[in-house]
């Protein structure tokens, strides 16, 4: 769990200071709006909290799978809009987002299945 803390940590990080980077597949040419950037922004200080909460409680013992569970709601909420607005996203770029945020949501289940039941 510790590996999707620090995963979603940094893409949160990324997505505040470069903005454009990880909005480019998700909407093409519009990275460079700054409505675009001011939500990217802030989708990646949705995801630095989760991944820092993720790893926060690991290292204090805390409980662990709210917070990968939270992060893979995020993921599913990011697949469902991606879907909602399919034919108005590039082409290449839908399908390289929705992958990413199935992904998240298979990561986090995956990761939490596995976990020992009794470590959070």
């Amino acid at each position: 769990m510790a590996a999707n803390g620090a995963a979603r940590s940094a893409l949160g990080v990324a997505a505040i200071v470069v903005p454009g980077v990880p909005l480019a597949p998700w909407v093409g040419v519009d990275r460079h709006r700054g409505s675009a950037r001011l939500l990217a922004r802030a989708l990646g200080g949705r995801d630095l909290a989760l991944g820092l909460g993720t790893l926060g409680a690991l290292r204090s013992g805390g409980p662990v799978r709210p917070w990968v569970l939270a992060g893979a709601l995020a993921d599913a909420g990011d697949l469902a809009i991606t879907l909602l607005d399919w034919d108005h996203l590039p082409r290449a770029g839908r399908v390289a987002v929705a992958a990413a945020a199935a992904s998240g949501v298979l990561a986090a289940l995956v990761s939490v299945a596995a976990a020992d039941p009794g470590a959070d």
